[in-house]
């Protein structure tokens, strides 16, 4: 018996169509985009505010570099301790709902019973549902539908500091090979040029990622890098000494 293109089809997983899915990628994409933004943006802030103020190369570079390190440093110890402290909470909370669990079943029945009618299930269809998956994993349940805990929103510290710190080094990088090259003469409008640029690609890459709008990250990202680095070299105008 011969197979026909038709007769041969594709199994299609949960895993697999969920995978389809962006929001899958939103926890390691936000730390990722706002340690590159951030090491790209403070970076070239404060380059422009030192080469708004300075007539040599030195200075300028040694603030570049100190901001790179210490701004890698401080993004990676700052994301973990906040993820950290969502997970303590998630914790807690899982903990909470364990004893929920074993002191008062029933009542915790009739909450996940009122969810799912809410969502717009039948009384008697949500009270099914509810027993069903009570039977199956009761914890799970109420930590999906309750408490809004799942593997796609989970917290993962280590992850979210080797991202935020990585993608800071990564943006931070590009400034400092302009500072490198660049002349000295007019640097901050050298960075100025180059950062603009190097924030269009990193708001292009992220909104393609993320499945956004490529223009609205181009422009957010334009208009507030503008003015952070505006701000910068107003400041090294007004309070730097020339050196």
């Amino acid at each position: 018996m011969e197979t026909t293109p038709h007769s041969e089809e594709k199994t299609v997983t949960i895993e697999n169509y969920l995978d389809s899915h962006y929001i899958h990628r939103s926890n390691w994409l936000r730390a990722a985009v706002l340690g590159a933004n951030d090491g790209i943006l403070s970076v070239s802030s404060l380059a422009v505010g030192v080469a708004a103020a300075s007539l040599t190369r030195e200075p300028i570079m040694l603030a570049t570099v100190a901001g790179l390190v210490a701004g890698a440093l401080s993004m990676a110890a700052g994301e973990y301790v906040s993820v950290s402290s969502q997970t303590d909470t998630e914790k807690a909370d899982i903990e909470r709902e364990k004893h929920e669990l074993q002191e008062m079943p029933e009542e915790e029945l009739n909450i996940l019973t009122q969810i799912y009618e809410k969502r717009g299930l039948k009384k008697e269809t949500a009270r099914q549902v509810a027993i069903e998956l009570t039977e199956k994993d009761a914890l799970a349940a109420h930590m999906r539908d309750e408490l809004g805990i799942n593997e796609i929103s989970q917290a993962n510290p280590i992850q979210a500091a080797i991202a935020s710190g990585a993608a800071f080094t990564a943006g931070g990088v590009l400034p400092l090979i302009v500072v490198l090259f660049a002349p000295v003469k007019g640097m901050e409008y050298w960075l100025y040029g180059f950062t603009i640029v190097f924030l269009i690609i990193l708001g292009t890459m992220a909104a393609k990622t993320g499945g956004s709008s490529i223009a609205k990250a181009i422009l957010r990202i334009t208009v507030w890098g503008t003015i952070a680095m505006g701000l910068s070299a107003l400041v090294g105008y007004i309070f730097g000494v020339r050196v």
